[in-house]
């Protein structure tokens, strides 16, 4: 009787437990890491570029390192994100520019800002320019207006492009476990009515 028994509880584990043990090292293996994603969004306003970043679940990238490089890959400046993850900065010169955001335990985020964005730095080896009035047609002020929405849009284009990156929301993650249970559910049945 006492050998019946054993068996009884051998079943019942390999039945039960393993295939739920087996499922939840699966779920924890599989899914991302959903709250460590770090986003960061620039953009520019004449000579100055802000910084805005924060992690997937919303909360706000706190004193973030904050790298700035030229194309050259040079670094021109650094810095640190406010209590609202934000920073910002002069352009040191016109030049296209790789921001590096550096958060905590290792998530790294980068953006890219072309050199044309800039305004009001004077380029490397450029001279001073006089001012000159010029007049413009209607055209003229609408293709000047069409294309500096166009270059302040792009960022923010590109903001949205990259949020639809695919990763799974919370509600999708819990819907995976509540599979996983339901197959352990599943595999209990069958297991009973083998007993019987």
């Amino acid at each position: 009787m006492f050998g019946n028994h054993r068996s009884k509880g051998e079943a019942v584990f390999r039945c039960v437990f393993i295939p739920f043990f087996v499922a939840l090292w699966l779920a924890g293996h599989c899914v991302p890491a959903l709250a460590h994603k770090v986003m960061i969004f620039a953009w520019v306003e004449g000579d100055t570029v802000y910084i805005q970043s924060k992690f997937s679940g919303g909360k706000k990238a706190k004193g973030a390192q904050v790298l700035v490089f030229d194309k050259g890959g040079n670094q021109l400046l650094e810095g640190k994100t406010d209590d609202n993850g934000e920073f910002s900065f002069k352009a040191p010169r016109k030049t296209d520019l790789r921001i590096v955001l550096n958060a905590s335990m290792g998530h790294k985020a980068e953006w890219k800002i072309p050199a044309e964005d800039i305004e009001g730095v004077v380029e490397e080896g450029a001279g001073a320019h006089g001012e000159v009035a010029v007049s413009l047609s209607k055209k003229e002020v609408k293709d000047l207006i069409d294309e500096s929405l166009d270059r302040k849009l792009t960022p923010i284009i590109k903001m949205l492009a990259e949020s639809l990156d695919g990763t799974p929301r919370m509600t999708e993650v819990i819907g995976g476990i509540g599979y996983i249970f339901g197959l352990v559910g599943v595999a209990l049945y069958f297991c009973r009515r083998i007993k019987k």
